[in-house]
């Protein structure tokens, strides 16, 4: 179920929500999405890769983690356009967690874990990134991009596509 909500500041903001049905598929749908709203903001060809694979990893964490695969439990995918930057927020429906409880995957005595490495890319692809807790529990994973420059292509021009 996908709905768009206009609030009292539909001039200044605007926020996509999309309820998603806790399922592998579930992470291709987010990503997708993303990948689309992030065209559409005119980000280049880079930013929207890594904006989608932020959200990859955001979407594997709450499938695996949070909502620990129950197919009860959903995940939201929160997409606001502000005046100056896009927002992302996903959020499941688990136990949450403190950021400062996940080991950094770059010490050298976590460099062969896998846990981190998620979080870690989130971090790397984003201008801003944060862990809260969401209302009603679980995680809500904050993202936040900052949107291109008219007129100017901030060095991710098209002819860098992968």
């Amino acid at each position: 179920m996908a709905h768009a909500t206009r609030g009292p500041m539909a001039k200044t903001t605007q926020r996509l929500e999309v309820t998603l049905d806790t399922l592998i598929e579930s992470v291709d749908l987010a990503e997708g999405i993303t990948k689309r709203v992030a065209e559409t903001a005119g980000f280049g060809d880079d930013d929207i890769h890594k904006l989608s694979m932020a959200v990859r990893e955001g979407a594997i964490n709450a499938f695996t983690y949070g909502n620990c695969q129950d197919p009860q439990k959903k995940i939201t995918l929160v997409v606001e356009f502000e005046p100056d930057r896009l927002v992302i927020h996903i959020m499941d429906q688990g136990c949450g967690f403190e950021l400062t409880e996940i080991p950094d995957p770059l010490a050298e005595e976590n460099l062969l874990r896998t846990s981190g490495r998620g979080l870690f890319l989130m971090r790397a692809f984003t201008d801003e990134f944060t862990v809260q807790r969401a209302p009603g529990g679980g995680t809500d994973l904050v993202m936040a991009k900052n949107l291109p420059k008219r007129g100017c292509d901030n060095g991710n021009s098209r002819a860098q596509s992968h």
